[in-house]
């Protein structure tokens, strides 16, 4: 019998490598009769940013624009739907199925001030754009500082050397 050092990294990395293959299996099964597809299907989406707006698009081949719901709740913009599997089962043949479909639904946060009426979005030919307007953005407020008056008042005696206080101190006249 041989004596094999025990290595617990390699231990790790090694179970490790079994959960990855487990939940990838499971994720990712076939479309076969025996196993329902699991196959999670996330559009893609684009975010751009132009001088007056926000543009997202996004791809949904084979959707409507009433399969797509758009919300936006404290400035939370959420994209929203399902695609419908379109395949039908027969008796006998294989079919390959690699065409996700399903529920899905993206979240973007917002920048404050984004006016929720002047969002807008279109559908056309499976892309989805919505325009987001740019909030305005913040012009800094000049604070005016009030100056004091020039001379300070100490127990009711005005005092001429004060600071901030050019003038000179007064000065006797001799005879």
């Amino acid at each position: 019998m041989a004596l094999v050092r025990w290595e617990p990294v390699r231990e790790l990395t090694s179970l490790q490598d079994e959960m990855n293959r487990l939940f990838s299996r499971f994720l990712d099964a076939p479309g076969g009769d025996s196993q329902p597809q699991l196959q999670r299907w996330v559009p893609a989406m684009d975010l751009v940013e132009t001088d007056e707006d926000f543009v997202l698009r996004a791809d949904l081949p084979g959707m409507t624009e009433e399969d797509v719901k758009i919300e936006l709740e404290d400035n939370v913009l959420t994209v929203s739907g399902e695609r419908k599997s379109d395949h039908e089962t027969k008796g006998e043949g294989f079919y390959r199925i690699e065409r996700a479909s399903g529920g899905f639904y993206r979240s973007l946060t917002l920048p404050e001030g984004v006016d929720p009426e002047g969002i807008q979005a279109q559908f056309d030919r499976g892309v989805l754009e919505v325009r987001i307007p740019r909030p305005e953005q913040r012009k800094p407020r000049r604070v005016a500082i009030n100056v004091a008056s020039r001379g300070a008042t100490i127990e009711g005696t005005e005092t001429a050397a004060s600071p901030g206080n050019n003038a000179a101190a007064p000065t006797e006249d001799a005879p």
